[in-house]
């Protein structure tokens, strides 16, 4: 193994040399990892129902594209259900749970951001998120359900729950703080600024 995967700390002032392939000091300690490795994880954000708050929607985008410098990651939009107003709110999360578990593929190691998981600080998160980085095979996949939560299917199907805080946050703005703590911690990852302790 080379030297430069031993170097999990600190900062690359610039472009070095990872196996005889050069990349971008921003990116080189995540795609070292991934080359020894050779596990080329996808990452996955599984949402129910569109974003509607233009404000929300123009900063998800903006963090998702700075996500994308670092690794594979799209954002999947499961339909609102229609006539919900005919549904218990049991009934609306037994539905939603279906949609959720029809977009999940085997091998996928699903985690849920729900109220009850464990919370992590930033760099924690980020610590977290290099241990996934070198064990996941296939997809990451992030959930955020609906206002009622998820169904027992849903949560038997998770590998782990996973809470951005104990206060309580909107099914829409907890998409932006996702992303937004998703950037932070590959960032924090590859030695960047944007993070201080």
């Amino acid at each position: 193994m080379s030297q430069t995967l031993r170097r999990q700390e600190g900062n690359f002032s610039s472009a070095e040399k990872c196996d005889g392939t050069l990349f971008i000091p921003t990116r080189l300690r995540y795609l070292c990892i991934r080359k020894f490795t050779n596990k080329p994880m996808k990452t996955l954000l599984l949402v129910v129902g569109k974003t509607v708050e233009k404000h929300y929607i123009a900063a998800i985008s903006d963090y998702a594209e700075r996500v994308k410098h670092y690794m594979t990651f799209d954002i999947e939009v499961i339909p609102e259900l229609k006539n919900t107003k005919s549904l218990s709110n049991e009934q609306q999360k037994e539905k939603e749970g279906e949609l959720i578990l029809k977009a999940i593929q085997p091998g996928d190691v699903v985690v849920l951001l729900d109220e009850k998981g464990k919370e992590f600080r930033s760099v924690e998160f980020a610590a977290w998120m290099r241990n996934k980085l070198n064990t996941v095979n296939r997809r990451l996949v992030f959930v955020i359900g609906g206002p009622y939560g998820f169904s027992a299917d849903v949560y038997a199907a998770a590998s782990e729950r996973l809470s951005l805080s104990k206060m309580t946050f909107s099914h829409q703005m907890i998409r932006l703080i996702f992303v937004e703590q998703l950037y932070r911690a590959m960032n924090i990852l590859s030695g960047g600024p944007y993070h201080h302790e």
